[in-house]
């Protein structure tokens, strides 16, 4: 930047006439920006005002579907009973139940009796470890040695080879037993023999791989769920420390949990009698570790040390099932030391197995409830439990299974059964709620449910849209008719600072108006759709009685500006009470032309090539300016506006570079003028 003399020589206020010049340069920049903030509050405007068409076209859309003009009503005689709701496609058609010999009921298993000791009552909510001895049948849980882990994954790419993630180190084992893998929530069983793998069956390696029979396609989730060797966590402090605590519990530590812990490459264990003391190799306390998992050494620890801890606990596993109406469905369910027996059975009411699994404190007992009616295994159990937990400690080796049955009744004069007491026939779905005449009574009346036209119900539906297509109209009427003020022009940035808040914002306002005023792609689907309303549909399936929509009740307002629609109800009413599938192909019915094509697709064809029209000119939020025309006209504008800057600059430079030659000027005059000076002094 050239050197700038600001009025030191002759006393002038340089930056003060140098910023008026500078104003004037740029009265023609002030234009371009206010041009610029106009087109993008009418891209704006338009974008808004396609958002509405879109809203009122999805509601067009909806309106179309049978379900708004074929609305259904249905009665019964015996609520108490029977009751039933019809869909939009229900038929209209009666039905007689006579009898309800039984409901559908969901199978149910009972233990065989209390799960505690005598005196010694469990407690569901602490660890099922520590409570372990509190069970009539401790011995049966099949403790085992290791660590509970989970895995979720992402398949890459599709394929049958996928593989876990495992430190090192760290094996899976007991794999034939206590291993599930899912994909996308479905079970597949684990077959420990890689070569006799089949559909639904997979693999599980020690060393995590996995290798199903059936290829995983890509993104694909796969969990699995497996008991490793042991666990491994590392910590590293940024400051000296003295204890640190691992991210569980161990409760079963003085029963021979092994626990290692490796500092600085030398590796400490706690292989002597007490489990809670970690030692060195000459017998000496490294560390003390309590059942809470937390670790205190005996030395303070250096900041930026790691210390890596590995360690077991104590885990069970089981298997459950049950039969659904998606067939036979298995889960195994591992359970860790730390876990309650509230935690087991929640984890069955998770699983896929459809079971609601309840322990009662007050009996003791546990109950298993399939979450579906119905019988799914005619002659056979409905709910599969295993040898060990189930079995043996919760004690349902013994139990008793009920229920599981089908609901049976009489409709029409045909005796049928279904596995759930609601289930849908020919568009109705009915409810059964109690018996009726069951075990071949006949004391009690049939049971008559009757379909008919809901027309207070689809008059509602019309009415609805309607009026949304009113205020639609509305809209678009008062954003064509809307004031221009001319002399209100966006403001500068200078400007702004010459008004208040609410001069501002009333300026701002008035300059907004009329953005989108006698727009020709509004005004023209003004027009499309009132001709749309007002053309005849001529149909092969259009009723001639009902070719219009003044035919039902529904006519332009009188001023022919307006396109507002307005309702007469009774003969709205009266239209569909004579002959509804006519009032619906009047809105509905299809075509190759326009003429053939009913109300709503014809509304649905005039926004749709006004949004288009409106995307070409004003683009959408993910558009980018070269794409529409408004935005090319930005572009442009934008173009000059920076070329303008770049001469504004070196105006400016220039003025600058004028106002400092003269200083110096003026300077160098005054210094001659002093020195000439000086001589007639003497």
């Amino acid at each position: 930047m050239a050197l700038r003399i600001g009025g030191l020589a002759s006393g002038m206020d340089t930056d003060s006439i140098v910023a008026d010049l500078m104003k004037a340069e740029r009265i023609p920049l002030d234009k371009l920006t206010k041009n610029k903030t106009t087109i993008e509050w009418q891209r704006d405007a338009y974008r808004e005002m396609n958002t509405l068409l879109l809203n009122f076209r999805n509601q067009t859309f909806d309106t179309k579907l049978s379900s708004t003009f074929a609305a259904r009503t249905v009665t019964s005689s015996m609520e108490s009973k029977v009751t039933a709701v019809a869909k939009g496609a229900a038929g209209l058609s009666s039905f007689n139940i006579s009898q309800i010999s039984q409901l559908a009921t969901a199978a149910t298993k009972v233990n065989a009796g209390a799960v505690s000791k005598t005196g010694s009552k469990i407690d569901a909510s602490a660890s099922l470890y520590s409570m372990k001895d509190n069970f009539q049948y401790p011995n049966n849980f099949g403790w085992k040695t290791g660590s509970v882990e989970s895995q979720s994954k992402t398949a890459e790419a599709d394929g049958k080879v996928h593989n876990l993630t495992l430190a090192e180190g760290i094996t899976i084992q007991d794999i034939a037993t206590s291993a599930s893998v899912k994909v996308n929530g479905k079970s597949f069983t684990v077959n420990t023999d890689i070569n006799t793998l089949k559909t639904g069956e997979v693999h599980l390696a020690e060393n995590g791989t996995l290798t199903f029979f059936d290829d995983v396609k890509k993104g694909s989730t796969i969990k699995v769920d497996y008991a490793a060797s042991n666990r491994v966590e590392t910590f590293k402090r940024t400051e000296s420390f003295k204890e640190i605590q691992l991210s569980r519990k161990l409760p079963a530590l003085a029963d021979g949990t092994e626990v290692k812990i490796t500092v600085g490459g030398t590796t400490y264990t706690n292989s002597g009698t007490n489990k809670n003391e970690i030692l060195d190799s000459g017998g000496n306390v490294f560390a003390k570790i309590d059942n809470d998992g937390k670790i205190t050494f005996e030395a303070q620890q250096p900041k930026d040390t790691e210390v890596k801890v590995s360690y077991q606990q104590k885990y069970f596993s089981f298997d459950v099932g049950s039969h659904t109406s998606k067939g036979l469905v298995n889960e195994r369910i591992l359970v860790q030391d730390t876990e309650s027996l509230n935690t087991a059975l929640n984890k069955i009411n998770s699983s896929n197995v459809g079971l609601s699994a309840f322990y009662d404190e007050y009996k003791d007992q546990v109950t298993l409830t399939r979450k579906e009616t119905g019988d799914f295994n005619n002659g056979g159990a409905e709910i599969i439990t295993t040898s060990g937990f189930l079995n043996d400690v919760l004690r349902f080796k013994s139990g008793t299974e009920s229920g599981g049955t089908n609901a049976e009744f009489t409709i029409n004069g045909l005796t049928t059964q279904r596995t759930s007491n609601t289930f849908e026939m020919n568009g109705v779905t009915f409810t059964l709620k109690d018996k009726l005449n069951a075990a071949g009574g006949t004391d009690e009346p049939a049971i008559s449910i009757n379909v008919a036209n809901d027309t207070d119900k689809v008059i509602e539906n019309i009415t609805k849209y309607i009026n949304s297509y009113n205020e639609l109209v509305d809209k678009i009427q008062k954003k064509v008719n809307e004031e221009k003020y001319k002399d209100y022009q966006p403001l500068t940035d200078t400007e702004r600072e010459g008004l208040t808040d609410k001069q501002q914002e009333k300026w701002e306002e008035m300059s907004r108006s009329g953005l989108l005023r006698r727009d020709s792609m509004l005004t023209n689907l003004l027009t499309n759709m009132r001709t749309s309303i007002y053309t005849p549909v001529s149909g092969s399936k259009t009723d001639s009685n009902y070719k219009q929509m003044s035919s039902i009740g529904i006519t332009t307002t009188a001023n022919y500006n307006d396109a507002k629609l307005v309702i007469d109800e009774d003969k709205l009413r009266a239209a569909i009470e004579d002959n509804p599938d006519a009032v619906q192909q009047l809105f509905t019915s299809d075509g190759s032309t326009t003429g053939e094509k009913g109300i709503l697709n014809r509304l649905y064809d005039n926004l749709t090539t006004t949004m288009n029209n409106i995307k070409t000119k004003a683009g959408n939020a993910n558009a980018t300016n070269d794409t529409f025309t408004l935005g090319k006209n930005l572009n442009r504008i934008e173009s000059s506006i920076d070329r303008f800057e770049d001469r504004l600059t070196k105006i400016e430079s220039r003025y600058w570079a004028q106002f400092t030659a003269m200083e110096k000027a003026i300077q160098k005059s005054n210094s001659q003028m002093s020195y000439l000076s000086s001589y007639f002094a003497q």
